[in-house]
């Protein structure tokens, strides 16, 4: 019997830029329907719609298409848009690559149903899957492979990554401004964030355990785009931790932007 998670949300945006991501994000969506009675909304943006992921996945999520010709993702704008649907009191931002151990799932949402938390980071430790190992995790479909392996794999970012995955009350969530949509694709969002929060004093938990992401290629929203996008995101970055409490409410209706519903 499927563990009950029907208060929670999981939100996977993807671009499927490549067959590994394609494949990373049937085996991610597998990977929860397998263990839980939950929702789970994949929102899929591309210049058009193949669709080949909704005829994959069938029924097993909610699925959207987005059609955006923009060559660069803007990713917090889209998550925004998909937080505006949500139903639950739960939600989990949840990349299309990531794994993260059943145990630390429902500690996290045990932290959230209790009040012991409002945000929690289902990890404490982001692990980068070289491809020979997903390749065989594809293939036999155990996250036990990802713990038995896991002296090989890479701590990408270092032990404080914030980045990836992570359940959040949902009210609590909006309130403090959901994404910051002047993040306009890759680089520092996940940090603007978490400092948001702590200055709102939310109360941040993290999960015992690894977070492991599956390989796949980079295209140029997998890094920076240029020095003057790399600075526009540390000037975002440092102007909230340099902000009090509630400068940060009063700037959430300049960065949250997007008035657009998904239908």
């Amino acid at each position: 019997m499927k563990i009950d998670l029907t208060d929670v949300t999981f939100l996977i945006l993807v671009r499927l830029d490549s067959v590994e991501r394609l494949e990373n994000t049937v085996s991610v969506v597998s990977f929860l329907y397998k263990k839980y009675n939950t929702h789970i909304m994949i929102l899929e943006v591309s210049a058009y719609n193949n669709g080949i992921l909704k005829n994959v996945l069938k029924n097993k999520i909610e699925y959207i298409y987005y059609k955006d010709s923009d060559v660069i993702f803007h990713k917090t704008r889209f998550y925004n848009m998909m937080t505006k649907r949500v139903k639950t009191p739960v939600l989990a931002l949840w990349d299309a690559d990531v794994i993260a151990d059943y145990r630390q799932i429902e500690d996290s949402i045990s932290k959230l149903r209790n009040g012991d938390a409002d945000i929690v980071f289902p990890y404490d430790g982001f692990l980068d899957v070289s491809m020979i190992i997903r390749n065989l995790y594809l293939q036999k479909k155990n996250v036990k492979l990802l713990h038995h392996y896991k002296e090989w794999m890479d701590l990408k970012y270092g032990s404080n990554f914030i980045g990836g995955a992570f359940f959040a009350n949902k009210e609590k969530y909006i309130n403090a401004g959901m994404e910051n949509e002047n993040f306009y694709g890759w680089g520092n969002a996940d940090y603007e964030r978490f400092h948001r929060w702590e200055k709102l004093k939310y109360k941040i938990h993290r999960s015992k355990g690894a977070l492991y992401h599956l390989s796949h290629p980079r295209d140029l929203n997998g890094k920076y785009r240029s020095t003057q996008q790399y600075q526009t995101t540390v000037n975002y970055l440092q102007k909230t931790i340099a902000s009090s409490d509630s400068e940060i409410l009063n700037d959430i209706s300049l960065f949250n932007a997007s008035e657009e519903i998904l239908s």
